[in-house]
């Protein structure tokens, strides 16, 4: 992964899109994508061992979630293809709720099969596709500093960066700084 570290935090289908910064991909490799996992294990399970294989089946599931969130936020149906590949992504990995006895009662347990890296896909999927089927959806923005473009869901109506310490601390003192400048005098 780059020295970049990857905005988290948001709902998760956001934080995969994230990964795709100005800075470049930050799941270019299957170390890269482990990292990030680990960022995730809250959320996800660890997968096991990851290939190239495994990587493109995410940056799949990425590019669409990508392209059907950029139209859903707009209130613009996404296109039919990414809503299909999402959905095929999801197929590819059927989830079960695996039920079993602690001893006291019957618990059941959300678990994916197939191969790890399809499992994974189905998983980044299925967020996706709860995060389209959410109202919400319309909520999520974009961050206002000029030169990033991560998304983000907005939990109070004046945000206006991906993250205060990442981006706002950095618009802010830019700010600052042209204050103090004073106008009129331009920088080399």
């Amino acid at each position: 992964m780059s020295d970049v570290v990857p905005l988290t935090g948001e709902p998760l289908a956001l934080d995969l899109v994230n990964t795709r910064t100005t800075a470049g991909d930050l799941l270019a490799t299957p170390d890269d994508l482990r990292a990030w996992l680990l960022l995730q294990a809250d959320r996800l399970p660890d997968p096991g061992l990851l290939d190239m294989h495994d990587v493109c089946a995410v940056h799949f599931v990425r590019e669409h979630a990508a392209n059907a969130i950029e139209r859903a936020c707009h209130g613009e149906r996404p296109a039919d293809p990414d809503l299909a590949a999402l959905n095929d992504a999801q197929r590819a990995a059927p989830a079960i709720t695996e039920l079993t006895w602690d001893g006291i009662a019957v618990t059941g347990v959300r678990r994916r099969t197939g191969p790890p890296g399809a499992q994974l896909a189905g998983q980044l999927a299925e967020a996706a596709a709860d995060l389209l089927a959410d109202p919400s959806v319309t909520r999520i923005r974009q961050c206002e500093a000029d030169d990033c473009v991560l998304l983000f869901l907005p939990a109070h109506p004046r945000r206006r960066w991906c993250s205060a310490a990442r981006c706002g601390n950095r618009v802010r003192v830019a700010r600052h700084y042209q204050r103090r400048k004073g106008p009129g005098v331009s920088g080399a």
